[in-house]
């Protein structure tokens, strides 16, 4: 059995990992999100939000969803 010393260290240890990582994920997912809106030849937001281009938005949240998978693999390891 864990003394309660030993869970408390054990659980502070946990969550330290666990912020570092959404951290990492998070400055992860942000350059890459970067990286496609530089890529683009045209304002995302100005094709999705005024011009209400369905097709662009489903494919950067498949984008987003693929970056956040790769990401999400990266970190369970």
């Amino acid at each position: 059995m864990f003394a309660v010393d030993e869970f408390w260290t054990s659980f502070a240890q946990h969550f330290a990992a666990t912020i570092i990582y959404v951290l990492l994920g998070l400055l992860f997912f942000a350059v890459a999100y970067g990286i496609i809106a530089r890529m683009s030849p045209y304002s995302m937001k100005k094709e999705i939000e005024e011009e209400k281009n369905v097709a662009l938005a489903a494919i950067i949240g498949a984008v987003i969803i693929g970056i956040a998978i790769i990401i999400a693999a990266a970190v369970h390891g």
